[in-house]
């Protein structure tokens, strides 16, 4: 069995509390017929089995990483209401447990004064702090690194703001010689630091970037969609920590629950230090607003509708597990580190392989070293395919000659890029399933490049 089935005895239980609170309505809800939904749903079931096992701990290719029980079982319960966080009419209980529970992840970054709200994930959650930039500072850039997510240039085009990648060094991260560069130009409004890059997980320098702001008019944006609960984990190298450390001096940040909050798609969350910010979003309704004094989160949102059960299911969890230092959740996010650690030290002693760096999170990436880059492409995606025959879930990703190059994996570059392995271990299980990754990806290894086991 990969899937939990115990828990779901514990919703039954919850839905009749929460019945028990409406218990003074008539009737509305006849017996539903059974037999079609059942034979519906057991269709639906069989066409998910067309995936690819991301609930277990030999997926460890793209970040996904499966909700705690706890967090399906609140949003499933909200959905018997169905409330939408846009206005205290649509979702009044839920509304509050989404103010609450982005208060917690802010104080998690130091801030006991923000605006903040939940949102679809982390494009349109960045899509806000650009757009939020772009009013504080009209007609000036947004810079991030070449390894930022691809979605900076994307929302930069879309708000009409010029976009400009800074280089990166071999680790990956913003180059703050090329950084001050561009901010000496005068043209830059908002730098955005990424911790946590989604290729590599790269951190970005952000002392340093802090240092260049008491020099240069600009406001920085963090960027830890990914990487953002890691603040609390206690294994971080000291350089990573220091950035860590100094997240909460940024203007804005963005972090997913949806990646390593435990949480069920779609779960961004946007952060403003500054509450002055909300004058932007101000807007009116001629039928929303008007049953409550208080704040709507709607009029600090541009997104209208949006599912109060992702504001439940997170409220819940952080009941169960707080975002505080040496609790629970931390340790699970140090067990990801650890198992991350586990596998670079594996693939540093395979001399069929080249590490770029070690993580600096819980992300991975190696190429196989051959004659030239562009054999080393095809060997790494022989690799993968082998890996998923033996159900090992791996990732592809393509990475740059600068963060290749000391690695020295290939003696001759025909081409400016490397097709590379990647393996998210964002499970905490994967620490005690590195043992039989690493033994199932070295059988893949042996059976495609043809050399025995080292």
């Amino acid at each position: 069995m990969t899937f939990d089935h115990k828990s779901l005895e514990l919703l039954g239980e919850a839905l009749r509390t929460m019945d028990h609170g409406f218990r003074h309505l008539p009737e509305s809800a006849p017996a539903p017929d059974l037999e079609p939904l059942r034979n519906a749903l057991r269709e639906a079931a069989e066409r998910m089995t067309d995936n690819y096992p991301y609930q277990h701990p030999l997926y460890i290719g793209q970040m996904l990483k499966p909700p705690h029980s706890l967090a399906r079982l609140a949003y499933a319960l909200a959905m018997f209401l169905n409330p939408n966080n846009h206005a205290l009419d649509g979702g009044r209980a839920s509304s509050a447990m989404e103010k609450e529970a982005v208060a917690q992840i802010a104080r998690m970054f130091g801030w006991e004064t923000h605006l903040g709200h939940l949102c679809g994930g982390g494009t349109i959650a960045n899509f806000e702090a650009l757009w939020v930039g772009r009013e504080l500072r009209p007609g000036k850039s947004v810079v991030a690194s070449a390894q930022a997510h691809y979605t900076h240039s994307r929302l930069s085009a879309v708000l009409n703001v010029p976009f400009a990648k800074i280089a990166v060094d071999q680790r990956g991260r913003m180059d703050v010689r090329s950084l001050e560069k561009a901010l000496a130009t005068g043209e830059v409004g908002t730098v955005v630091v990424t911790l946590g890059a989604t290729a590599a997980g790269s951190v970005d320098p952000l002392p340093e970037v802090l240092a260049l702001r008491e020099q240069y008019d600009f406001r920085v944006h963090v960027d830890s969609a990914y990487g953002g609960y890691f603040t609390l984990a206690k294994n971080l190298e000291p350089e990573t920590r220091a950035a860590y450390d100094r997240i909460g001096e940024a203007d804005s940040i963005v972090i997913d629950p949806h990646k390593h909050g435990l949480q069920p798609y779609g779960c961004g969350c946007v952060l403003f230090r500054d509450p002055g910010v909300g004058r932007f979003y101000q807007h009116t309704s001629p039928y929303t607003y008007f049953s409550s004094d208080e704040l709507h989160l709607g009029e600090i949102s541009l997104e209208c509708s949006r599912p109060g059960a992702s504001a439940v299911a997170l409220w819940t969890t952080m009941r169960l597990l707080p975002l505080e230092p040496g609790g629970d959740f931390a340790h699970s996010l140090e067990s990801c580190r650890a198992a991350a650690l586990a596998l670079h030290q594996a693939l540093e002693q395979d001399e069929r392989l080249t590490p770029l760096f070690p993580p600096e999170l819980d992300i991975n990436v190696w190429a196989i070293r051959a004659e030239s880059a562009s054999e080393s492409s095809a060997r790494a995606r022989k690799v993968f395919a082998a890996a998923a025959e033996r159900d090992l879930h791996l990732a592809l990703s393509s990475f740059p000659r600068v963060m290749l190059e000391a690695a020295n994996p290939v003696l001759r570059w025909d081409a400016e890029e490397i097709i590379c392995l990647r393996a998210c271990a964002m499970k905490p299980e994967h620490q005690a399933w590195m043992p039989e990754i690493l033994s199932r990806l070295r059988a893949s290894l042996a059976e495609t490049l043809e050399t025995p086991d080292p």
